[in-house]
């Protein structure tokens, strides 16, 4: 669909040459004046608006004016003789996207026009892109309703808008990125960049310069000038995952950083200050770190202003099928393919599981299954040994097959040698008391079984 443009100037010969110009490309509308402007504006929206700046009756300031008014805001561009040019500037000011000088270039006019466009189309986009962040990044990007979750939602509303620095502590695998995004997102920081840096991915000689930047000739290798993450996300959050890992040297200069909020790039004497938040991450035990002189007591302190503790996805056991259910939807949808459905037994034993790898190993299962069951339905069969050793959920008994027929029962104890053989088939059949051969005619029979102890799920 061909971009909308309203051309308004009270020179018939000006508005009509300017149409012939453009109605090959463009769908053009005409007003002789502000008022009929007005009449179109609210009427239809437009991409652009092209208007004089002076005419009889209102001037083409209010035009653009009334033009940015709008919800459908168009992108407007002022034309003015050349002893105007003061005031087309003062256009700008107000909103205007540039201006043209009359008698009009056509070319530098159709140049100006697809200007014009990219930029509406990129303001679009980032429009969305925001709206997007916002719904994953936001409180409703979090899912769960577990007690021990919305207590950690609560603290983030609470910390979000300060400046205070956060430290989030928790297992590996709990979301610590994604409530350090919230907070950044939920704060006055949240138009300014976010950058997350993996402390424990980079070697100590790589760190400090990679955080700090470092001047041409610092070190060896250092062939350039390199702006580090601090100066990169000004006015913005910047995120330390892994904190734990780095070494005395840099622990230093972080120290002075949030003492000051100054630092020094490696290989110079001049102090950068820069307007940064710090929200920080460990999986470790900081404080008994600090007691084994590991760790910086003082640096410590600085860091945990506010401290977030992240439960660990076996304390919020109520969360796990509604995440189940998301990551589901999101791959399957990732892959073009159907949702699988996930049976009450097997969501049973998916509940009773402690989950040690937490929110992505859950997520990784949850892609697994995705890829391997396309639009198929999950029983407890399907499911790794794994996901029953030491899990309270299930009980392994006699007691739990008893309203079962023969043949059910015979395949819930199948199922029961299989899982405590860890999927060793010449075990499972020690335990069944059966020949292996008659162990692998079973399994023919029920091959959702033979799957135990085969793939790892997650």
């Amino acid at each position: 669909m061909p971009a909308t443009i309203l051309i308004v100037d009270d020179e018939k010969h000006t508005r009509e040459g300017l149409q012939l110009a453009l109605e090959d490309t463009y769908d053009v509308y005409l007003a002789s004046n502000a008022d009929q402007a007005f009449n179109l504006l609210d009427s239809q929206p437009f991409d652009v608006v092209l208007t004089d700046l002076r005419m009889s009756g209102k001037s083409g300031m209010k035009v653009i004016d009334e033009a940015l008014s709008q919800s459908h805001k168009p992108v407007c561009i002022m034309m003015t003789a050349y002893g105007n040019v003061e005031t087309a500037v003062e256009a700008m000011k107000r909103g205007a996207f540039d201006f043209l000088t009359k008698p009009v270039n056509l070319e530098r006019l159709e140049i100006l026009i697809k200007r014009a466009l990219n930029s509406k189309q990129i303001k679009s986009e980032n429009k969305v892109l925001r709206q997007r962040l916002d719904h994953k990044f936001g409180f409703k990007g979090i899912i769960g309703n577990s007690a021990a979750l919305q207590a950690v939602i609560n603290r983030v509303q609470l910390v979000a808008p300060s400046r205070a620095t956060v430290l989030l502590e928790g297992e590996t695998g709990t979301g610590k990125e994604l409530i350090a995004q919230s907070i950044h997102q939920n704060s006055n920081r949240s138009r300014k960049p976010f950058l997350a840096v993996n402390c424990a991915a980079l070697p100590a000689s790589l760190l400090e310069s990679e955080l700090f930047g470092h001047e041409k000739g610092a070190f060896t290798g250092a062939v350039a000038k390199r702006i580090g993450r601090f100066e990169a996300v000004q006015g913005g959050t910047l995120f330390l995952d892994e904190i734990g890992e780095i070494d005395a040297s840099t622990q230093i200069k972080l120290l002075r950083f949030l003492e000051t909020k100054t630092f020094e790039r490696v290989g110079s004497i001049k102090s950068i200050s820069v307007d940064v938040r710090l929200v920080c991450a460990t999986n470790r035990d900081l404080k008994a770190h600090v007691d084994k002189g590991d760790f910086r007591e003082d640096l410590y302190y600085r860091l945990n202003v506010v401290s977030i503790i992240l439960p660990p996805l076996r304390e919020r056991k109520e969360d796990i099928i509604l995440l189940l259910d998301h990551f589901l939807r999101f791959y399957a949808k990732e892959n073009g393919v159907k949702i699988p459905q996930v049976d009450s037994g097997a969501l049973k034993v998916l509940e009773g599981y402690r989950w040690p790898g937490n929110i992505r190993e859950l997520r990784n299962f949850a892609e697994n299954t995705v890829v391997l069951h396309r639009g198929g339905t999950i029983t407890e069969y399907n499911l790794d040994h794994r996901f029953f050793e030491g899990n309270s959920a299930v009980t392994l008994n006699p007691g739990r097959v008893q309203n079962l027929s023969m043949k059910e029962n015979e395949k819930h104890l199948l199922r029961q040698a299989l899982v405590k053989a860890k999927g060793n088939r010449t075990k499972a059949a020690q335990l069944m008391g059966i020949s292996r051969r008659t162990l692998h005619r079973k399994l023919l029979q029920w091959p959702e079984l033979d799957f135990i102890g085969k793939t790892e799920m997650g």
